[in-house]
């Protein structure tokens, strides 16, 4: 009977020991798993801190461009104004107009070439010249319709004023040195693009005569 019990409390020794020993084990692998894991939320925390400030850093490097684009575009229209002033003062005095346009048969669509009818109002304008006899400065703008790339139209409008500055030099011998073109494209409309009648008449090549 004696044996018996001693048997039984070394048993249940045994098996006591065995649940501590367990339950030591799964403690410290329980341990070592939350361990585990605070690393990798910490590692994931640096890096979302890490994006937060390389964001932060973005959007102040875009908010600093465009400040200086604002800027920029500031400087270039102040810059555009101070050129337009000086090449006014340059000119002089406006002292007379001439308009070649569409409804002259000037122009036709998509086209530079003088018409008879715009090559009688160039010389009828030279002569109005030869009578002032003064020194003058002659600007020549070119001018298209809406229709077409706005690239385009810039190329059509100045082949349209050189092709009068052309006539002029070698009809009637008006020096190249006095005379300048530019090309306004279809910047500068005088009637409703929407019209064929209109987009005809913005189709033209103003002169432009300065003392």
């Amino acid at each position: 009977m004696r044996v018996r019990t001693k048997i039984l409390c070394l048993g249940s020794v045994i098996l006591l020991a065995a649940l501590w020993s367990a339950g030591c084990a799964t403690k410290k692998y329980v341990q070592q798993e939350t361990a585990a894991v605070d690393k990798k939320v910490e590692q994931t925390q640096t890096e979302i801190e890490a994006n937060q400030k390389r964001l932060k850093e973005h959007d102040e490097r875009i908010a600093t461009l465009g400040t200086l684009i604002t800027q920029a575009q500031g400087q270039i229209k102040d810059t555009d104004s101070k050129i337009e002033q000086v090449r006014k003062e340059a000119q002089g005095t406006l002292v007379s107009k001439a308009v070649l346009q569409s409804n002259d048969a000037t122009f036709k669509f998509d086209s530079s070439e003088l018409a008879p009818e715009a090559k009688a109002i160039l010389d009828k304008f030279v002569q109005d010249l030869v009578a002032q006899n003064r020194g003058l400065y002659i600007e020549i703008q070119g001018h298209t319709d809406s229709t077409g790339p706005e690239s385009y139209n810039e190329t059509l409008g100045q082949k349209r004023a050189e092709a009068v500055m052309l006539y002029l030099y070698k009809q009637s011998h008006i020096p190249l040195y006095r005379m300048q073109v530019i090309s306004m494209g279809a910047t500068t409309p005088i009637a409703d693009n929407a019209t064929k009648e209109g987009r005809a008449k913005n189709r033209r090549v103003e002169i432009l005569v300065y003392e």
